[in-house]
């Protein structure tokens, strides 16, 4: 997928946080941590750095959603991580971003804090990121 398909897939996805655009992919791409999930609906993309994944971003279009996309590409970041020796994955997520925690919440995802006004919606008002993380050995 090209920098500017992932931007287009994740502008369709986010008002909050964000989206990102097609030079921040590409930036993203550049650095040699960085590793693309891509399917024909949606994406994920992490990064693996000593022992540690981080799940930068996952997007599935909206048409696409509850056809169990979300989670393979969720196990596929996983299997990914585990290829690059990562030992825990870590994420964030929106507090009102409901159907993600449900996904995050199957996959065995724990609740491990949280960054309170975290996210600025498009109204202006704060958004609290809720962290979670998981063993992958």
């Amino acid at each position: 997928m090209t920098p500017q398909q992932l931007a287009y897939i994740h502008a369709k996805c986010f008002t909050t946080p964000r989206p990102w655009t097609a030079q921040e992919f590409d930036d993203l791409l550049q650095n040699r941590f960085t590793f693309l999930v891509p399917s024909e609906h949606g994406f994920a993309l992490g990064r693996s750095v000593a022992g540690e994944a981080e799940l930068l971003t996952i997007a599935v279009l909206p048409r696409y959603r509850n056809t169990g996309i979300g989670s393979f590409l969720l196990t596929s970041f996983e299997t990914k991580a585990r290829l690059r020796e990562s030992q825990e994955a870590f994420l964030e997520v929106s507090d009102d971003n409901f159907p993600a925690i449900t996904l995050y919440q199957r996959a065995n995802y724990k609740e491990n804090g949280a960054r309170q006004n975290y996210y600025k919606a498009p109204d202006g008002t704060a958004k609290t990121a809720l962290l979670f993380r998981k063993f992958l050995i």
